[in-house]
């Protein structure tokens, strides 16, 4: 723990999570951790404060069990007025894939948003008005982060390409360094992807009694190092867990990921998502992926923050101003990712 007489103007990223468990992959992530700071009586979070490499960085959940886009806008709209010099936000945390023949997305793999030619990244998909024939039309668009992200995002896919970012070093390193995290933020084994058609038997969450002959067909991968997906992720005030209508939506707007808390947040502060995939937003979801999930995505955040400059007059006061986010964990080399 250390205060090294920082501010509340000396934090310039804010790090958003929606569940503790992220919280806590969040946390492992800080090179240090800073003293709290007084806030105002009107801003109800809860912050941690900490580094990661030369950024100082606000960590906020949502509050337990208060999930959705509302929520979230809440949490950011008490941070900003305490926290002014915050330049941009990351949303960290788990979401649920949408597999398709053209996105061979597995649990563990990471999602972040990216523009597209009519969307700035994130997707409001349940926001809009329905017509006189029935037909849902959506409404409105959400902001797109800004272009110094955008380029860090760049310069971070282009080393993954020679190979230079060892996103499984620094889950490995983290896991061994936090021992007690071991048994819950490990990964598990069973990666099971059903028929859209098949919907899941019983209240077992582990699929242990459905169907193993409804599962899809995939090609083994060389490596469980984690793949990163690059573009529109749908976020909406409801949980996705039927595949048809995944699959519907998928399809219609070229969509990776669902999850319910982004949208919220993209109109308040330049924001990136980074969503880790825990299920495949289908009935058969469960927990068992969630904090593997949280810990890769939050991984991810951190490799990215090494590439984020540091504006004049904002960079972090410490003894330790070394670029070099990654040289504490081991190297790993990462497969030619999309």
């Amino acid at each position: 723990m250390a205060s090294q007489g920082l501010s509340h103007d000396d934090y310039t990223v804010a790090w958003i999570c929606a569940l503790p468990l992220e919280m806590t992959a969040a946390k492992i992530m800080l090179d240090e951790t800073h003293n709290p700071l007084q806030q105002p009586l009107t801003d109800h979070n809860a912050y941690t404060l900490g580094r990661v490499g030369s950024h100082n960085v606000v960590i906020a959940c949502l509050p337990s069990g208060v999930y959705g886009s509302t929520s979230s806008a809440t949490v950011l709209a008490h941070m900003l007025p305490t926290f002014p010099s915050l330049r941009f936000g990351l949303m960290v945390g788990i979401g649920g894939g949408a597999p398709s023949k053209h996105a061979d997305i597995r649990l563990g793999d990471v999602v972040v948003s990216m523009p597209a030619p009519t969307s700035g990244g994130v997707i409001q998909y349940d926001y809009g008005k329905t017509l006189c024939d029935g037909r849902f039309q959506r409404t409105g668009s959400l902001n797109k982060p800004p272009q110094f992200l955008l380029t860090a995002v760049s310069q971070l896919r282009s080393n993954y390409i020679i190979r230079e970012e060892p996103l499984r070093g620094i889950i490995s390193g983290t896991l061994q360094n936090h021992q007690e995290m071991r048994k819950q933020f490990f990964r598990p084994q069973k990666d099971r992807l059903f028929q859209s058609t098949y919907k899941h038997q019983n209240y077992d969450q582990n699929c242990s009694t459905c169907d193993q002959k409804q599962l899809m067909k995939r090609e083994g991968r060389a490596t469980n190092e984690p793949y990163i997906y690059y573009g529109l992720i749908a976020s909406g005030n409801q949980v996705m867990k039927d595949a048809r209508t995944r699959d519907f939506i998928a399809q219609e707007l070229n969509i990776l990921c669902f999850e319910m808390e982004a949208a919220g947040l993209m109109d308040q502060l330049p924001c990136l998502v980074i969503r880790g995939i825990s299920d495949y937003s289908d009935s058969h979801k469960n927990e068992q992926w969630q904090a593997y999930a949280a810990l890769t995505a939050s991984a991810y955040a951190r490799i990215l923050l090494s590439m984020v400059p540091i504006p004049n007059g904002h960079a972090k006061k410490g003894p330790l101003q070394e670029p070099g986010l990654l040289r504490h964990y081991p190297f790993w080399t990462s497969p030619n990712l999309q």
